[in-house]
């Protein structure tokens, strides 16, 4: 699972992994609640004064690092999270990296049948889109794949 680096002085907080040595504390990748996604790019995001390397799952319970098995052939089991949480979710935008493809056709019907309306588009789109969603207080989650 990817880390997020966090400030030096930070507090650990249970399930920390702390590295002894500059004073780094990585955590977990998951925060807990919502936030706007601040930036994008360089292989990871940066939200709630913070930053991840790697790829984000952005649900009601918070924000999670994200790893598809393969971003260019996304599953079912790439969402497992997000469909423990189908009903608090009505859209997902899915960050599909630089360039939009569709989501495979088992992966649609599986969010069909939670509920859960889908809208791939490149990952610059989504964050975007994500974070206005967002201020409107909608019911949205984003799985975002990293572009450098």
């Amino acid at each position: 699972m990817a880390a997020r680096r966090s400030r030096p002085d930070a507090r650990p907080r249970r399930g920390d992994k702390v590295v002894t040595g500059k004073g780094i504390v990585i955590r977990e990748a998951h925060f807990p609640g919502r936030a706007p996604i601040e930036a994008y790019g360089n292989g990871g995001f940066r939200f709630a004064d913070m930053s991840h390397r790697g790829s984000l799952m952005c649900l009601p319970s918070g924000i999670h690092g994200w790893e598809p098995a393969d971003p260019l052939a996304l599953t079912v089991a790439d969402f497992d999270k997000l469909l423990a949480e189908a009903d608090k979710v009505e859209i997902l935008l899915v960050g599909m990296g630089r360039d939009l493809r569709p989501l495979p056709a088992a992966l649609r019907a599986a969010l069909k049948d939670a509920g859960i309306a889908s809208d791939p588009m490149s990952t610059g789109a989504a964050v975007r889109t994500y974070n206005v969603l967002l201020a409107e207080d909608r019911a949205v989650a984003a799985a975002l794949i990293a572009v450098d």
